[in-house]
């Protein structure tokens, strides 16, 4: 049994259908019946003819969700759907994929589903399982951290019970007192071990804002803790030490800093500290920067081959799992170039039986801890760069597609409170004169007021606050709770203007999002 997600469109536009009749819906309405598209090839033939203006990106990966939708979904897997009201429904699959051309736009591409449970509150979902439901995917698997098991108990009734590997001695680490205490309990061959998440978690954080990491900071210095590999780097499910980086040397000289990076393989002094990321005494704050590190497939071993393998070896896993590109790695496991089919047909003019090695060119690669916007342009053009580690070892690979996910996962709250900032504009500008509105300015500032658009939204507070405003609105809502959700978006995007390495995860959309779906239900003008 496995566990999907089934969007219903972009904005949950299809979900009253989908729970109405008993249906996950696909949308692609330029496509016709897919049943006779056996293949993936088949599909993506299918979705280039309907849609000839994309591109092959595009193409690609609208071509995964369709065969994921037809061929990969079976009779008897679970399905969740996501809805606008925040709550979750569950489903099982029950038929094969049917197309109904009958049906409205957007409801052609279709597979039966007995919904088992349709009220579930997301606060029910443990948060990593809750944002792995927030891909910008309309069909994908949940297969991370036993995703299925978990969503078959939710649709008993049962709570979430969490990740089967979650690390439950983390959880003990309530306060930067006990992970100082747990540091010093096992002494200086035994470092604490846990992911950046679980760190973070102590000192109730959820991502690495700049405040949060200069109180981070400042207290392990107090303490004469470090972390190794620094806790900046990485992502959230990245491992790291916590070491008494101020302890005496042992008895061989050396420091339990120096002995546990050189177990983790990092290069030794002079430049220990650059390696792994301790600032010295003296030094100033290192800049703040979007690293290659932070993206999860930089931290990811990619499928390879290796030199001496046969050219049949590459294209046959190429084709298996829809790769362009595929490194070359030598016995080190350093990068020795890339096989694509662009230099597999290169190759092939030249001679038209090559060898791994004539197919092989140089490949684009990139240190983890290179700044990731100097990149950004190279993937854009090249499709991919391959990553490597501190001893210039391949340890992940980054492609156009991840990119996409990545930036596509941090503009949706910028996106998010755009709208709602423009709605609040349009309504305050329709109901309420200029003159209470520069009324509730302090100083100067009001002559420089024209339109609701030069109010910050911690003035739309003071504004609603008036009973004559208030009463202009003509809203029928409880003043009280809107104030608050009001008050906890500014926040939000307060937190959001603040630069963190960290993607902004579903849960933490949520209050905006609801801000957002009350706002559109008072003002329907698109």
């Amino acid at each position: 049994m496995r566990a999907w997600v089934v969007r219903a469109g972009q904005n949950g536009e299809r979900e009253q259908t989908a729970l109405d009749n008993g249906l996950l819906i696909a949308g692609w309405n330029e496509l016709d019946d897919l049943a006779d598209a056996a293949t993936r090839e088949d599909i993506k033939a299918a979705v280039a003819a309907g849609y000839p203006g994309e591109g092959p990106y595009t193409v690609g990966n609208w071509t995964g969700q369709l065969h994921r939708f037809v061929h990969e979904i079976h009779v008897g897997d679970l399905v969740v759907l996501p809805l606008r009201s925040w709550l979750v429904a569950i489903g099982r699959v029950v038929g094969a994929y049917e197309y109904r051309a009958d049906d409205a736009d957007g409801a052609h591409h279709v597979r039966r589903v007995e919904w088992l449970v349709t009220d579930i509150d997301r606060k029910r979902v443990q948060p990593d399982l809750l944002d792995s439901m927030g891909s910008l995917l309309t069909v994908f698997e949940l297969a991370r951290f036993g995703a299925a098991d978990r969503v078959a108990h939710l649709a008993e009734g049962r709570p979430d019970p969490g990740r089967p590997d979650a690390d439950e001695f983390a959880a003990t680490l309530t306060e930067p007192a006990k992970l100082y205490e747990e540091v010093r309990r096992r002494g200086t061959d035994q470092p604490v071990t846990l992911s950046i998440r679980d760190f973070l978690a102590i000192w109730g954080a959820q991502r690495r804002y700049p405040a949060v990491i200069d109180q981070i900071e400042s207290d392990l210095e107090a303490g004469g803790l470090v972390t190794v590999p620094p806790f900046t780097e990485g992502t959230l499910d990245s491992q790291i030490a916590v070491l008494a980086g101020g302890s005496e040397p042992d008895g061989s000289g050396t420091s339990v800093f120096t002995r546990t990076v050189s177990a983790e393989g990092a290069h030794p002094s002079p430049s220990l500290g650059q390696v792994v990321g301790l600032p010295e005494e003296d030094a100033e704050s290192p800049a703040v920067a979007y690293l290659v590190s932070n993206l999860d497939s930089a931290n990811r071993m990619p499928e390879c081959v290796r030199v001496g393998d046969s050219l049949d070896t590459a294209t046959t896993l190429m084709v298996l799992r829809n790769y362009s590109q595929l490194p070359v790695l030598d016995a080190d496991g350093r990068l020795s170039g890339v096989v694509s089919w662009e230099s597999i047909g290169k190759s092939r003019m030249a001679n038209r039986t090559p060898d791994l090695r004539a197919a092989t060119v140089r490949g684009q690669e990139a240190d983890r801890s290179d700044d990731l916007l100097n990149w950004v342009e190279t993937i854009q053009q090249s499709g991919y760069v391959v990553v490597r580690d501190h001893d210039h070892k391949v340890c992940g690979l980054i492609t156009a597609a991840d990119l996409t996910v990545q930036f596509g996962t941090r503009i949706r709250p910028l996106v998010l409170l755009e709208e709602i900032e423009q709605r609040l504009r349009r309504m305050v500008d329709r109901c309420i004169p200029l003159d209470r509105i520069r009324a509730i300015v302090p100083g100067r500032r009001a002559a420089r007021v024209h339109s609701a658009a030069d109010l910050t939204l911690g003035d739309y507070k003071y504004l609603f606050l008036e009973p004559e405003n208030w009463t202009a609105l003509g809203w029928i809502i409880d003043q009280q709770h809107f104030l608050a959700a009001l008050e906890e978006c500014r926040n939000f995007r307060n937190a959001v203007m603040h630069f963190s390495p960290d993607p902004i995860t579903e849960s933490q959309l949520v209050p905006a999002q609801g801000l957002l779906d009350l706002l559109r239900s008072m003002d329907t003008q698109v």
